[in-house]
């Protein structure tokens, strides 16, 4: 039986996915460095939470990809073509592994460590949401490759 994605999703999904998280991530930025440190740290667990919940159960299951499918997709026409779900799906685990190291760092006393991590994860959400460029997926390609995750 084939993966329910299998079939590919819509790269706008993603790339609407991203914006919504950038700016998240941005908001989370300003309060670590604005002096709102517990808030920073709040607002960096939901994002990673999100993150963790997307590369578990795919990106099609992601809060914002659902926004984008059940809101968004039906005003607009239909995709020229679909993607690959298991690039952006690793991202997402990307992106979990940034935040998660922001979490645990911000938890334990290094408030800095919540800002860095939500601008490093910025950039990368900035990058697909503007530039459609997904650093999470341009790795997955390359371990693909490389030959630490298999084709299939």
């Amino acid at each position: 039986m084939s993966h329910p994605e299998a079939a590919g999703i819509d790269p706008r999904g993603p790339r609407f996915t991203a914006a919504v998280t950038a700016v998240l991530l941005l908001v989370t930025v300003v309060l670590g460095v604005g002096g709102a440190a517990v808030a920073a740290w709040i607002l960096l667990t939901v994002i990673c939470l999100v993150f963790a919940w997307s590369a578990a159960a795919g990106i099609r299951r992601n809060p914002f990809s659902v926004v984008f499918r059940t809101i968004v997709r039906p005003r607009l026409a239909p995709p020229a073509e679909l993607e690959d779900p298991r690039p952006p799906t690793f991202a997402q685990g990307v992106g979990f592994a940034v935040t998660i190291a922001g979490v645990i760092l911000g938890a334990l006393g290094v408030a800095a460590a919540v800002p860095i991590a939500a601008g490093a994860a910025f950039i990368a959400a900035f990058l697909n949401a503007v530039f459609g460029y997904c650093l999470g997926c341009q790795l997955y390609l390359l371990l693909v490759r490389a030959r630490v995750i298999p084709r299939t």
